[in-house]
């Protein structure tokens, strides 16, 4: 009899796994299947046996299991199959081929690097941790990326994204779901989403069996008392503390009573070490609510009373999980030791770390404590204001998720640790728009002046044109010509009695007569001259046909920098150097083509620059549209 197909499918997700633990189950699973059977699918091999097969062909570590000979049926089946059916192998080299020139791109395009990691022949997981107390912002986007990256795209392994949700007084279910819609925006898909929370049983057991190891104590000395012993290198009073003592305050604090809620739980590694952070650290501990009212747990309400300390958790849920390599930023590099202590003590599975620097931009804070500030004060409008370092701030101002990923995987996970210019990023993210982005016009309504043009014809009629000069798959939009046309102010201020200029996408005209109202032109009256050659003039400016067309109102904005210097210092007063001015809005008239337009699309407007749609036209302010300027990273 058959095995159904979904069975089989469900097999070889199943078997995809890089953790040698999890593929025993499965590979028992099919050895009883393939009792008494050559193929599961009936007398020949079907299309879900064949991917069976192949991710069994793929994945090394279920490979060198199946090869070992331990699952007698499996081993059979699958040799059988590797003989019977050598079409398997050419489509296996046609894929692993088409792997190779993957990579050679990526290499060619400046993603791909070697910083040797160890072990991955026996498969790959990363993890990214992020804790759910605020916004993704692009600091947070570099360790997403590379973590994706090492998981997906150097090797085919798996990416954890796992919520360390361990202090109940800083964590919401608001920014819990808000990272992950982040990571979605940002095309990165985690196998698995996983919270610290899953394991807080399993935390705390292996606390327990640590205390009864004589590798922790409960310690109910004064915080100020613990902080200066451990910068002094002293021994707390209680690090002598028995174990079966420990274990029952332990107990006395899991069920929250006033004995308990005078201690906490330190790890009894090196009182005097030289490394800070192998001084009796702190692993388990009561929230501190300080002044606020005491919160439930986002996801297990009141069931714990303490939590498991970062340093404490992530070790071990990373070795549980089955993490092979824990990619953390520099500033963790002093914990290694402390990271590798924990998982000796705890007797659980190694996991290799790779430190990496940071990201750093002038003018730019990344402080979760800072950001907040300045969301609540109202110097932003919230968390996916354009001018903020958020994910989604960035995204809204117009920077592309191809090029930001480009710029944080060529960075690569150096352990360098330097200051960016923005202008890096933004020229990065110009060279991804501007060959797929339409053309389109916008004229300043502020002073706006109808120009007359002699020669033109007296109705207006339209014609079909490119959206872009040079890619023709970008489509076509439709530009009105008449004899009256809007033209900017400065550009009209800009030029001489009777000189010959060029409008864009029509030909030369001469400006014949110019009539002002104080500084402002009012009126102007051109002569069409289009057998003038374009090349020898020196102003080429956009227009608009005042008539024949329903043309389209916009604001336009452009922002600035949030600070006013290019690095704080650790003593600098955020709002001494936040900036006053860093949003400025100027309205305009627009190209009729730019009613079909829908928000996040990009367009340049001609001579103005790149701007992304933020609210689509009859969305805005009056039926405006909305416009964000793109930075390009050239002088603005």
């Amino acid at each position: 009899m058959a095995i159904e197909s979904t069975q089989i499918d469900q097999l070889a997700t199943s078997l995809a796994s890089t953790n040698r633990n999890e593929l025993e189950k499965p590979l028992f699973e099919l050895e009883k299947l393939l009792t008494l059977r050559t193929y599961l699918s009936g007398y020949d091999l079907g299309s879900s046996e064949r991917n069976l097969w192949m991710v069994l062909r793929t994945n090394k570590v279920a490979n060198g299991l199946v090869r070992q000979g331990v699952f007698t049926n499996v081993t059979r089946w699958f040799l059988y199959i590797e003989s019977a059916h050598p079409e398997i192998q050419e489509e296996i080299k046609a894929a692993q081929n088409a792997e190779r020139e993957k990579k050679a791109a990526m290499s060619k395009a400046g993603a791909s690097y070697n910083i040797g990691l160890k072990d991955t022949e026996n498969g790959v997981v990363t993890r990214f941790p992020p804790e759910p107390s605020g916004y993704l912002h692009i600091g947070h986007a570099k360790a997403a990326f590379l973590n994706d990256y090492f998981a997906h795209d150097a090797f085919k392994g798996k990416l954890i994204v796992r919520f360390d949700d361990t202090n109940p007084t800083k964590e919401k279910q608001e920014f819990e779901d808000s990272i992950i819609q982040d990571l979605a925006s940002l095309n990165i898909k985690p196998e698995q989403v996983t919270f610290t929370s899953d394991y807080f049983q399993q935390l705390y057991d292996l606390a327990v069996q640590m205390i009864k190891d004589g590798k922790a104590y409960a310690d109910d000395t004064d915080p100020e008392v613990q902080k200066e012993d451990r910068k002094n290198r002293r021994p707390s009073q209680r690090r002598d503390r028995p174990a079966e003592e420990t274990v029952a305050i332990f107990e006395e604090m899991k069920n929250g009573t006033e004995l308990g809620r005078k201690h906490c739980i330190r790890a009894r590694i090196f009182y005097d070490s030289p490394n800070g952070a192998m001084r009796d650290p702190v692993i388990y501990r009561f929230p501190n609510f300080k002044d606020k009212e005491p919160a439930p747990h986002h996801r297990t309400g009141w069931t714990w009373n303490i939590y498991p300390t970062y340093d404490f958790a992530c070790p071990a849920v990373d070795s549980i999980e089955g993490v092979t390599h824990a990619l953390r930023t520099t500033e963790y590099a002093d914990r290694n030791d402390q990271y590798a202590w924990f998982l000796d003590a705890l007797k659980l599975r190694k996991v290799h770390l790779w430190d990496f620097a940071r990201i750093n931009l002038i003018r730019t804070f990344l402080s979760k404590r800072k950001l907040t500030k300045v969301v609540e004060t109202g110097k932003v409008s919230g968390w996916d204001d354009p001018r903020m370092p958020t994910v989604r701030g960035i995204l809204r101002r117009g920077l592309t998720v191809p090029a930001l990923r480009e710029f944080m995987l060529k960075q690569g996970p150096s352990r360098n640790a330097v200051t960016m210019d923005w202008s890096i990023i933004w020229a990065t993210n110009k060279k991804a728009i501007d060959p797929v982005c339409p053309r389109h016009t916008a004229i300043e309504k502020k002073n706006a002046v109808v120009a007359t043009i002699a020669g033109a014809p007296d109705k207006p009629y339209s014609e079909e044109k490119p959206k872009h000069p040079k890619n023709p798959a970008v489509g076509t939009k439709l530009v009105t010509y008449g004899n009256k046309l809007l033209i900017d102010q400065a550009d009209l201020a800009s030029f001489a009695d009777n000189e010959e200029i060029t409008l864009m996408n029509w030909g030369n005209a001469i400006l014949r007569e110019t009539t002002k109202s104080g500084d402002v032109i009012s009126e102007a009256k051109f002569d069409l001259h289009l057998e003038g050659d374009f090349r020898k003039t020196e102003k080429k400016i956009t227009w608009l046909a005042a008539e024949g067309s329903d043309l389209v109102e916009a604001e336009l904005w452009e922002f600035d920098y949030l600070l006013t210097k290019d690095t704080l210092e650790k003593d600098d007063e955020l709002d001494d150097y936040l900036n006053p001015n860093t949003a400025f809005m100027t309205e305009a008239i627009c190209d009729a083509n730019l009613a079909s337009l829908k928000e996040n699309d990009v367009l340049q407007l001609e001579r103005k620059g790149y701007f992304r749609v933020d609210k689509a036209a009859g969305k805005g302010p009056g039926g405006k549209a909305v416009l964000f300027k793109i930075p390009t990273g050239g002088k603005e």
